[in-house]
């Protein structure tokens, strides 16, 4: 049986290596995250035979107002599209992807591309909240936990992030400044992208959340209100992941979401 990852060990480790900031890591309070963190781990390092590898972690909102604005089909199958594009990508064994939803609940931890299950009417309930401050922190800290695991053993990583939401954060404990610190840390690496989709909800200035979370304008997608429009934003994202997944030499310098 595989020993359980020393959280703690991991994100010191991060820090020595300059990756994670003193605030960070007053940001992380392992106590309260890392039951959280251990979930989404999935697939032991050393049960990975790539020479490096690329994490792709999905957190798609499952709030009720996608299933009010009828958005929740649309989300299934862009989460699907884009497990279907990198089974196509020529180095898909060396991609673990993870799903982990907006509040919470993990629908697959870090596996193989074949290995994940795909979003349906039955593992995927959009009725909750929108805990996005929160989430993302513990989404960020699961991937940052990842990928220093791998760093320690040896093997070189690369990472894409997509956060998922329909409206602005609600009853987060966490702050956005929090947040913030987190993605300028990782993104200060140049070995981690961080994405967000933004669906018009008819009131929230997506742009302006995500910039304030830190994320980078170039990443930042915001589809309106029809599933043609969300369906594109998926496939950009798809293409982008698959990309990345191809670009250990030009990885930094990947501009964008490309229409």
């Amino acid at each position: 049986m595989s020993q359980v990852p020393n959280l703690n060990a991991l994100f010191q480790s991060a820090q020595a290596d300059g990756v994670l900031s003193q605030a960070s890591m007053q940001a992380l309070n392992i106590v309260d995250i890392g039951a959280q963190i251990q979930a989404g781990l999935g697939t032991p390092v050393d049960d990975v035979m790539a020479s490096e590898v690329v994490l792709v972690t999905i957190m798609p909102d499952d709030s009720g107002s996608i299933r009010f604005a009828g958005h929740g089909a649309v989300v299934r199958a862009g989460h699907n599209t884009v497990l279907d594009t990198l089974a196509m990508s020529p180095q898909k064994d060396n991609i673990l992807v993870h799903n982990r939803y907006l509040n919470g609940a993990v629908l697959y931890p870090y596996c193989s591309v074949d290995q994940a299950m795909r979003m349906d009417q039955h593992n995927y309930d959009p009725n909750l909240g929108t805990p996005l401050y929160d989430q993302t922190l513990v989404l960020l800290a699961t991937v940052l936990a990842k990928a220093q695991a791998f760093i320690d053993n040896g093997v070189p990583v690369r990472t894409v992030s997509l956060i998922i939401t329909d409206g602005a954060d609600a009853h987060s404990r966490r702050s956005v400044r929090e947040v913030k610190i987190m993605v300028e840390d990782m993104l200060r690496t140049e070995d981690h992208i961080i994405a967000a989709m933004g669906i018009d909800d008819g009131q929230t200035d997506f742009k302006r959340v995500f910039r304030e979370m830190g994320v980078r304008e170039q990443w930042i997608l915001t589809p309106g209100n029809s599933h043609n429009e969300i369906r594109k934003a998926f496939q950009l994202f798809s293409q982008s992941a698959l990309t990345a997944s191809q670009s250990a030499h030009n990885f930094n310098t990947l501009a964008g979401f490309k229409a």
